[in-house]
This record gives structure tokens, C-alpha cells and sequence, in this order.
């Protein structure tokens, strides 16, 4: 089971934005070893009666909107360096090392994930043209 988080913009204002969680049943695999992170997998969209359509490549996946039982919270992390905080190696050593002692990492709520789109069904093929008998 494949889970990918999606930010929604049905409006202009990017502050209004919906986050789903898109969850596939089976694998989604490449042509090259490169794997998927930052790459477009596929265009998702609405029917007029709000059926998710995926298209991913020459195939098209039907799903449904559903609920979930309790929310997932999207963080960002940040890090930054404590305020007076001296190391004595900085001076030392030319090269900057991040010192887990003189840094403090905090989480940043950024959305909550209150639906998800569920494709439960087998992907089907996309046939545009198919030609005559020779």
C-alpha cells in the first residue's frame, strides 16, 4: 500500500489549501531505477459528481473520498543554532560541523490530513484508437 500526501488548491488563496491523503493499493514502479520522489506521477481529477480520477500514464484508477478516523499533522522541521552557544572546536577547525549540543530543532504544524482518496480497484487502460483489421 502506496500513501501519498497531496496539497489540494481548489481556491487561489494558497492559505485555504486542503490536504488528502492519497492511498493505492499495489506498487507503483518506474521504467529507470531512479525512483519517484519529486517526479509527477500522475494528474488527479474531480467528476462532476467528486469521483477522483487518477491517470497515471495509459492507465486511469477510479476511487472514493472517505474520512479518517483520526487526522495526520504535516510537520516542517527547523533547525537553528541556540543563542549563545560557544564551541571552542569552531575556532579550531575551518570547516562548520553542526554540533547537536548547540542546535534546537522544533516542528511546525503546517496542515492537518482530515480525508483520504482511496483507489481500491485495478487500473485500467486508457484505449484512445484502435485500429481496423488489415
Amino acid at each position: 500500500m502506496v500513501q501519498i500526501p497531496v496539497a489540494l488548491n481548489r481556491t487561489r488563496d494558497a492559505s485555504s489549501r486542503d490536504w488528502v491523503l492519497m492511498e493505492l493499493q499495489g506498487e507503483i514502479e518506474t521504467r529507470y531505477e531512479t525512483g519517484l520522489a519529486g517526479s509527477l506521477v500522475g494528474d488527479l481529477h474531480f467528476s462532476h459528481d467528486g469521483i477522483p480520477i487518477l491517470i497515471i500514464g495509459h492507465h486511469i484508477l477510479y476511487g472514493k473520498v472517505s474520512h479518517l478516523e483520526r487526522p495526520f499533522a504535516v510537520l516542517q522541521k527547523h533547525s537553528a543554532r541556540r543563542v549563545g552557544a560557544e564551541n571552542t572546536t569552531e575556532a579550531q577547525s575551518p570547516s562548520p560541523e553542526v554540533n547537536e549540543e548547540n542546535t534546537s530543532v522544533s516542528y511546525e504544524v503546517t496542515a492537518l490530513i482530515k480525508k483520504k482518496i482511496i483507489f481500491k480497484t485495478r487500473p485500467k487502460p486508457i484505449i484512445t484508437h484502435v485500429p481496423k483489421k488489415l
